[in-house]
């Protein structure tokens, strides 16, 4: 005995649009766990994952009314897709422009990082040649230099700029605000600016790094 799911046309087109719907998130759990296997190439993974979205937002659009939750129908026919979830319906791109997004995000934030530093160094040697020396002026540009540099994450803990301000903030937080530093201190202090500068300088990946 043949059993219908539908009494009419649009009941027909809603269960189609479920069975597709419902072929389109186990599709895309298919994809996501070859691409991260590694049995498929990021190349040929892009398309394919693009489609697939591309399909899930026009049918999810024309649903919209019947399927107002994609979690919820997910659970319903216990589907087990946690990967086509998170890619179709939390994320929307595939995972290889997610990655291109990120490592973009991640150099522009570095540049602008560096860029700092680099600012940061150049007021704190310009100020002392400049024989502003008192602690309250000394004091506030090498913490704006070390926070700049402990922000970058190439360098290392034990990066030679990085130890030696904190061993200037650490004897200038045991001075008086008013205080100055003699001419040897000043002197001192500035080649440890300008020597760390050309190690920060040397530290940097090049083009072709």
């Amino acid at each position: 005995m043949e059993v219908k799911l539908w009494n009419d046309k649009r009941e027909r087109e809603i269960y189609e649009n479920f069975a597709e719907l419902y072929a389109i998130i186990k599709a895309t759990e298919k994809l996501e766990k070859a691409y991260v296997r590694d049995i498929i190439s990021p190349a040929e993974y892009e398309p394919e994952c693009q489609k697939l979205i591309a399909h899930f937002k026009t049918l999810g659009s024309t649903l919209k009314d019947i399927v107002p939750s994609i979690d919820r129908f997910h659970e319903t026919y216990k589907m087990d897709c946690p990967a086509a979830l998170n890619r179709l319906v939390t994320s929307g791109v595939p995972a290889t422009v997610e990655h291109r997004a990120s490592a973009a995000m991640s150099a522009t934030t570095s540049a602008a990082t560096v860029a700092e530093c680099v600012q940061n160094f150049i007021t704190a040697m310009d100020s002392l040649k400049l024989n502003m020396v008192a602690v309250d002026q000394v004091h506030p540009l090498l913490s704006d230099l070390s926070a700049s540099l402990n922000k970058l994450s190439i360098l290392p803990p034990d990066f030679e700029g990085k130890t030696k301000m904190k061993e200037w903030i650490g004897r200038l937080s045991k001075m008086g605000a008013a205080d100055e530093l003699t001419e040897q201190q000043a002197r001192q202090l500035h080649f440890d600016l300008e020597s760390s500068y050309n190690s920060f300088m040397a530290a940097l990946p090049t083009d072709g790094t």
